[in-house]
C-alpha cells in the first residue's frame, strides 16, 4: 500500500486545531511532515516544539487510537512571511534566535521538502501569527495589520504557488478560518478578523484558478488539487 505523506504548517504545540489535524492524519495512516514557526515573533516556537519532541513532553498527547505513538517524521523550520531568502530583513537574518534556523523560507522550505522526500499529498495550512493580536481594531498600527494578513492569509497563497509542483496527483489542501471573520469576537484583535475573511475569500478563488487551468490546459489535470475550506 503507498503511504499518504501528509505536511502540515503551523504546529507549534500538542493544543490547537493544527495538532488535532495531525493526529487525525497520523492515525488514517498518513506519514507526517510539520512545518514550525522559526523564533523571530513567535516566542521560540520552533525550539520550544523540537526540544518538547525530543524530552517526551507530547507523549500522552501523542496517543493514537491504537495505542501507538504518533511518529512525526520530521520538522521544517518556516518563517511563512517570506517567499525566498532575499525576503528576510537584515536585522532578522543576523538575530541569534534565527540565524541557527537554515531553510526556513517557504521557497526553502519546499526545496527542502523536495530534496527528502520527492513528492507529497496533503498541505494543511493552519498558520496564524498577529503580533498585535491583542489590540482593537481601531488601535491596531497599518504595520501591525499588514503582518497579520502576511502571516495568516497571503501565506497560504505562497504556501500553494510552492509546493503545488510536488503535489502528487490527486493531493489536497485545506486552511482553516474562524468565526471571527463573520461576526465580531471581543479579544481577536490586530487584524486576525480580517485576515481570517480574506483567507476564506483566497481559498475559493485559488480553487477556481486552479480550476480553470486544469480545464483549458490538460497537463494540469493531474496537478490539480482538492481544496475546502474548515469553518472553525
Amino acid at each position: 500500500m503507498t503511504l499518504v505523506m501528509a505536511f502540515i504548517t503551523g504546529v507549534v504545540d500538542d493544543n490547537g486545531y493544527g495538532w488535532a489535524i495531525t493526529k487525525a492524519l497520523a492515525a488514517a495512516g498518513a506519514e507526517i511532515l510539520v512545518g514550525t514557526w522559526v523564533p523571530i515573533g513567535a516566542s521560540e516556537a520552533l525550539n520550544i516544539f523540537e526540544t518538547s519532541l525530543r524530552c517526551d513532553k507530547f507523549d500522552k498527547s501523542r496517543k493514537l487510537p491504537n495505542g501507538s505513538l504518533m511518529d512525526i517524521v520530521k520538522v521544517y523550520p518556516l518563517d511563512a512571511v517570506c517567499d525566498t531568502p532575499d525576503d528576510v530583513p537584515e536585522n532578522v537574518k543576523t538575530n541569534k534566535r534565527y540565524a541557527g534556523s537554515s531553510n526556513r523560507t517557504v521557497k526553502e522550505m519546499a526545496e527542502a521538502v523536495t530534496k527528502d522526500f520527492g513528492r507529497f499529498d496533503i498541505l494543511v495550512h493552519s498558520l496564524a501569527n498577529g503580533p498585535e493580536v491583542t489590540k482593537p481594531l481601531l488601535e491596531t498600527s497599518r504595520r501591525g495589520y499588514l503582518a497579520t494578513i502576511s502571516a495568516l492569509s497571503y501565506s497560504f497563497v505562497s504556501l500553494l504557488r510552492h509546493f503545488l509542483p510536488i503535489m502528487n496527483p490527486g493531493g489536497a489542501s485545506i486552511s482553516l478560518t474562524y468565526i471571527a471573520s463573520e461576526r465580531a469576537i471581543p479579544g481577536y484583535g490586530g487584524g486576525m478578523s480580517s485576515a481570517k475573511a480574506a483567507l476564506e475569500s483566497d481559498t475559493k478563488v485559488l480553487a477556481f484558478e486552479l480550476h480553470l487551468l486544469a480545464t483549458k490546459h490538460q497537463k494540469f489535470v493531474e496537478e490539480l488539487s482538492r481544496f475546502c475550506l474548515f469553518d472553525l
